[in-house]
């Protein structure tokens, strides 16, 4: 009997020794490591904590989805880097959404950020067409190239196979308020000008 109990306390004791090695993730800090055999999580919201490898990258949707949690729980970690490496490029400036990701952690072709006003995006999140209402239909989903990196200071830039279909539409407003503004400002001009050289040339009247 006291064997037993021993060899229970030895069991035991490696159980805890194999918990107590189970590293922190090397590629995500919002990674939660335990368990026996060891097992990481990434926390998406209050009931979805799918398992990753932390071996390989997490893929971009995971991350943008648990950096919308932590904003929720007042933990904002978002890091905001500007530039982009061609004149052509286009700047993802819709910023931060809570998107909808396959269980591999792709990003689903439509996203809706939990309203009635959906858009497509390729493989790295960024819309690509115009928005649209929740019938909106995106066939598929966009790869993005790669590209060799030196590890130094990297910012990621995803490119795709295919144009962008984002159109001008929600600008036209704008521009058609700054014509009509600068064809005021030219006409008063003329008139003031006008007045002007007719005030000159009018003759004055003898004293």
């Amino acid at each position: 009997m006291k064997g037993f109990i021993l060899l229970a306390l030895a069991v035991f004791a490696a159980l805890q020794t194999v918990e107590s090695a189970c590293s922190p993730c090397r590629t995500m800090k919002w990674v939660n490591c335990d368990g026996a055999p060891c097992t990481c999580q990434i926390t998406l919201d209050d009931s979805n904590r799918p398992a990753i490898d932390c071996e390989k990258l997490v893929s971009k949707c995971f991350l943008m989805k648990a950096e919308m949690y932590r904003r929720k729980m007042g933990q904002d970690v978002r890091i905001n880097i500007g530039g982009k490496p061609h004149e052509d490029a286009i700047m993802d400036n819709d910023g931060i959404y809570n998107p909808d990701c396959e269980n591999d952690g792709k990003f689903k072709a439509k996203q809706c950020n939990n309203t009635d006003e959906c858009w497509c995006v390729n493989s790295a999140g960024v819309r690509r067409t115009d928005k649209g209402d929740k019938n909106m239909n995106c066939s598929k989903l966009l790869n993005g190239g790669s590209q060799k990196l030196d590890l130094n200071k990297i910012v990621v830039y995803y490119v795709d196979e295919e144009r962008p279909t984002i159109t001008m539409q929600y600008l036209t407003g704008g521009i058609i308020a700054v014509i009509v503004v600068v064809v005021l400002v030219v006409v008063l001009g003329l008139l003031a000008l006008v007045s002007a050289q007719f005030k000159v040339k009018m003759p004055k009247s003898p004293a």
